[in-house]
């Protein structure tokens, strides 16, 4: 069954470029993955303080895998002097 997430991060104000530049360097990487479906990051056009990564994994394993990954262990031990709030939502495709 596959797994799908938005995570939504706010950037401390003045951190918008730098959480912008990690943010984005995760999207090739993951997208490269063993059961990435999709994985975009999206940056509001009316608030550019804000992001929205969605993501798509086949799996819990992909996604397990994705967590141990590391480019994964570098965002996670760079985001938080840059971001305000954070928080992620699992999401269910209708239709």
């Amino acid at each position: 069954m596959t797994i799908t997430k938005s995570v939504t991060f706010i950037a401390k104000e003045g951190c918008e470029e730098k959480m912008k530049e990690l943010l984005s360097a995760m999207v090739a990487p993951s997208k490269a993955e063993k059961g990435c479906i999709f994985y975009e990051i999206f940056q509001y056009k009316n608030d550019k303080k804000r992001f929205m990564a969605v993501e798509t994994w086949e799996n819990e394993a992909a996604l397990d895998g994705h967590k141990a990954s590391a480019h994964y262990k570098v965002y996670k031990s760079s985001y938080e002097p840059y971001c305000e709030d954070k928080y992620t939502d699992e999401l269910e495709v209708l239709g």
